[in-house]
């Protein structure tokens, strides 16, 4: 990850912009699951980049945060697209609806590896 190039491989790479990373909370994915009649969803199907276990995704909405060696600003809300009735069938885009997750701005270049926990950094960034 890099700030102005997003994530390697990903379809929003080489963008600067305020959705160069996607999370979703792991507990939202079997919400969204049993809404279209399945047990769970993965995050790849609905194209999240990061999946965050254990804490509300919402509260960290225009924070700073760190994962691994990458801090990251939380910039806005996932909303869902007409997309989901393709990939998740009928009903998909109202199952997704306020469990789409954040959109994210990558501030620092690093890396982050499955495991890697969610902290708050000591430094502050101000916003341009």
């Amino acid at each position: 990850m890099s700030p102005g190039q997003g994530l390697s491989s990903d379809r929003y790479q080489g963008r600067s912009g305020r959705r160069q990373v996607t999370l979703i909370q792991a507990e939202h994915l079997s919400a969204i699951g049993s809404w279209v009649g399945r047990n769970s969803v993965s995050p790849e199907l609905l194209r999240r980049n990061l999946v965050i276990r254990g804490i509300n995704l919402l509260a960290l909405k225009d924070k700073v945060i760190a994962v691994g060696g990458v801090e990251l600003e939380i910039t806005g809300l996932c909303h869902p697209c007409s997309r989901m009735e393709e990939v998740l069938g009928p009903g998909g885009y109202n199952a997704m609806r306020g469990h789409g997750g954040l959109t994210a701005h990558i501030l620092t270049a690093g890396r982050i590896v499955v495991g890697d926990p969610v902290r708050y950094p000591q430094t502050t960034h101000s916003k341009e």
